[in-house]
């Protein structure tokens, strides 16, 4: 095996289980709270997407933090990158005061703007409220995990989530149920039960973080100029996942509008494709760590070689997935529902990103190549460009001249082919080697 393939199978490995262990735990919390009834799984379930709008607010300090951290550590300035941290956490958790303050006071109005009943509105508050409290947690843990891979170590990351995940489940079945001796809490015994999970998170992190052999450490040394040049980076990075994320809601919305089957397929057919992002998840990280780092120790080749390689690896994988849900779509649905319609809706969404697998695993490792090389600009227009022109709006086209819900799915698999084109031809340009942070 070459030294730069096992490189990143190194960084990768660890990273795509995390993610694994991340969709699992949210599958099973689902589960958990679908229990108690179906105003609390729609409750959850729309603070999700609030959690989506704050995980783009939340790409502002740790993509630009990556690349920078990435950076130093290939200069061999660990204490510099470890000064970095240190700032980001505190801009972190200042970021997450005013969020805090906004998601607590305003949870159930932010359910009732969504247009939920009356029941899952007060549940939403029960269960969004506590998580709004606790959102500082939220935000420092995101910026530790993502920092400690950016500085090339994915393994203590997964070991710290096998350990909260199993937490988390014991606490669900506890407070949300009211077993051993607790009193049942429902929706706000599944909130409580996350924030000490990502509690137990930051503790393990700070205790990685303050062992000397780890790749960062614990240098408290606030740099106001490091920050600023993260953020710059960072910017970018939100506006193209802010943007992203309206255009995924915009896009749901025009499936919905072809009925319940078709937009209960598409979330089925989303959940069973998340197993599938899980190894190009992996690769990306690996890709931005590796591009970062050889491009700070002025290895432009060798972070060239590692992108690639871990584009190619993450095709195989993903392009054998897809495989899969191109020919057995059926089997993996009929977990999810036994309804015909749902699962002949599913099965055409599945299919259709069953072909597209590999260009998507191209999307996935390239883009996050250019995010760590600090090309975010890049990043933007290309995403920007491809969702609205080539997917948002003939979508809507599509659906207003009275187009089937097949008309929808393969405007998505072109617009995933074209832009795994761009980010190919863009990353074989090579620009991006020559960022400047």
């Amino acid at each position: 095996m070459s030294t730069i393939k096992a490189k990143v199978l190194r960084l990768a490995i660890p990273a795509a289980s995390k993610h694994l262990l991340d969709i699992l735990q949210i599958l099973i919390d689902m589960i958990m709270v679908g229990m108690i009834n179906i105003y609390a799984l729609a409750a959850v379930g729309l603070s999700m997407q609030f959690m989506m709008v704050i995980n783009a607010l939340m790409t502002l300090y740790i993509i630009g933090g990556n690349a920078l951290i990435s950076r130093f550590i290939g200069e061999g300035r660990k204490f510099r990158a470890s000064g970095l941290l240190y700032t980001l956490a505190l801009f972190a958790f200042l970021l997450s005061l005013p969020v805090s303050l906004f998601g607590y006071l305003y949870a159930e109005t932010l359910f009732s703007l969504m247009g939920a009943a009356p029941e899952v509105v007060s549940m939403g508050g029960a269960y969004f409220g506590p998580i709004a409290l606790g959102l500082s947690l939220i935000f420092v843990d995101s910026l530790l995990y993502n920092a400690l891979s950016a500085a090339g170590d994915t393994r203590s990351s997964l070991y710290i989530k096998i350990v909260s995940a199993l937490i988390n489940l014991v606490l669900n079945y506890l407070f949300i149920f009211g077993h051993g001796g607790f009193e049942a809490m429902g929706v706000a015994g599944a909130a409580y039960a996350t924030l000490i999970a990502y509690s137990i998170n930051i503790v393990l992190y700070f205790y990685v973080i303050t062992q000397t052999k780890s790749v960062l450490i614990w240098f408290q040394r606030f740099c106001f100029s490091d920050l600023k040049r993260a953020l710059k980076v960072g910017f970018n990075a939100m506006l193209d996942r802010g943007i992203s994320v309206a255009s995924f809601i915009i896009f749901v919305g025009i499936i919905t509008a072809y009925g319940t089957q078709a937009i209960a397929g598409y979330q089925v057919g989303l959940r069973i494709e998340g197993l599938a992002f899980m190894p190009g998840f992996g690769f990306a990280i690996a890709a931005m760590a590796l591009v970062g780092q050889n491009l700070g120790a002025k290895r432009v080749d060798e972070a060239y070689q590692s992108a690639k390689e871990s584009a190619k690896l993450a095709a195989m994988l993903m392009g054998s997935i897809g495989l899969i849900m191109l020919f057995f779509p059926a089997f993996f649905i009929g977990f999810f529902t036994k309804d015909i319609d749902v699962i002949k809706s599913a099965s055409i969404y599945l299919q259709l990103v069953g072909i597209s697998q590999i260009p998507l695993a191209l999307t996935f490792v390239l883009s996050g190549a250019l995010r760590g090389a600090g090309a975010t600009k890049t990043t933007l227009k290309i995403n920007v460009t491809s969702l609205w022109l080539l997917r948002v709006i003939p979508s809507y086209i599509a659906y207003k001249m009275g187009g089937p819900l097949l008309w929808i799915y393969i405007i998505m698999t072109i617009e995933t082919f074209i832009k795994g084109g761009v980010y190919w031809y863009m990353f074989e340009k090579k620009g991006w080697q020559k960022t400047k942070i």
